[in-house]
């Protein structure tokens, strides 16, 4: 079966939602699938029970649509379920669903973009033809979890933080927690607020801040340099939670903002994991050296046993295992080649959205980019 269409979308999380949502505004035709049986599955099925926006709403909205008017600052995962839908329903985007992009390569000749797809309910192989792609499979693709020695006969339980739901379960048991972004910090102070004995590895600097800080930031530095925002943030922090080097938390030496703005790493905005840590209900470790049936060998010879073990390292991208020409626009990651504010454009009608590690703010700047480079290029030929 082949199918002839404008704009080839790969993926129903929010960037390929958003993109196809400025599509429909300019009437351009598109066709979207996703390999998974939903929208935006990482926030259906993948993300932990009390999981809410970490950024404040406004930060957080996709293209030409707000959130009601009573949401609160910070969105719960299911008002943003609900976002979503509303949002699917209200630009009419209808995913192929259970549609697994296999390759992705581009026709010279033909100049189009040729796809190969399988319906995984079928096995039916399908082809696409597009004159434009869109790669929105997303920066979290696939599960990350650091290669460990000795992590393959652990005697507990192993899981990512993806699989996570809630602390319930691990009540009196002793819980190592691997990450110390956002994730790991939150799932932490799940795990001890059920009653876990829970240990957390911070391995790397980390900016920790509140998320009234990290607001007040991001509203300043649209008007006031970023270094002189960055600033204030780290004084305003170092206020409110002392010195945290004696915990092993120690501040990164670029600002909050700016280090976001080059390495993609966001700030960490506290929970209430850090007064956990400071009366010692969360235990913090280095390093992992190796693992030995359910005992953990950290830096320094130090051991400890475990029963669980939850990764919070995040994911990786999955776009090159699908897409045969890609390299105007990925690297061997499948991240972009160019720095932010560049990236989102390859060659020959290829385009990325969501893979600047910039969250949904990111994700609406690509999706309105990307629709009027479209329709620059449907005027252009059509002129």
């Amino acid at each position: 079966m082949e199918v002839h269409t404008g704009v080839l979308i790969v993926g129903a999380g929010p960037a390929g939602l958003a993109t196809a949502a400025c599509l429909a505004q300019i009437n351009i035709s598109y066709v979207i699938v996703e390999r998974e049986d939903c929208s935006a599955s990482l926030w259906q099925n993948r993300a932990y029970d009390r999981l809410k926006l970490h950024l404040a709403k406004e930060f957080c909205e996709l293209p030409h649509m707000s959130y009601p008017a009573d949401a609160p600052t910070y969105i719960p995962k299911d008002q943003f379920m609900n976002y979503l839908e509303n949002y699917i329903e209200c630009f009419d985007i209808c995913p192929k669903f259970l549609t697994a992009i296999e390759s992705c390569s581009y026709d010279e000749g033909r100049k189009c973009w040729l796809s190969t797809a399988r319906d995984m309910t079928t096995c039916m192989v399908l082809r696409y033809t597009a004159r434009f792609l869109v790669v929105a499979s997303g920066e979290n693709s696939a599960e990350n979890i650091p290669i460990i020695p000795g992590l393959h006969g652990f005697a507990g339980e192993v899981i990512h933080s993806s699989r996570y739901k809630s602390g319930a379960s691990y009540s009196g048991k002793n819980v190592l927690t691997v990450g110390c972004g956002n994730s790991g910090m939150e799932i932490a102070y799940d795990l001890a607020s059920h009653g876990a004995n829970t240990s957390i590895v911070i391995h790397s600097p980390v900016h920790v801040v509140t998320k009234e800080i990290i607001r007040l930031g991001m509203t300043l530095v649209q008007e006031i340099p970023v270094n002189v925002v960055d600033d204030f943030l780290v004084r305003m922090s170092n206020f409110i939670f002392g010195d945290l080097s004696r915990y092993g938390i120690v501040r990164p030496r670029k600002g909050p903002l700016l280090l976001k703005a080059e390495t993609g790493r966001s700030a960490v905005i506290d929970v209430g994991t850090v007064d956990l840590i400071k009366n010692d209900t969360i235990n913090v470790l280095g390093d992992i050296s190796k693992i030995k049936g359910n005992l953990v060998e950290f830096e320094g010879k130090k051991e400890r046993a475990f029963d669980a073990i939850v990764f919070a390292t995040g994911y990786k991208s999955t776009a090159n295992t699908w897409l045969k020409n890609g390299e105007s626009m990925l690297n061997n990651d499948g991240l972009p080649n160019q720095e932010f504010p560049n990236h989102w454009k390859g060659a020959n009608g290829l385009y990325c959205a969501g893979l600047a590690k910039r969250g949904l703010a990111g994700i609406a700047m690509d999706a309105k980019n990307i629709a009027n480079d479209i329709l620059s290029n449907y005027n252009h030929v059509s002129g």
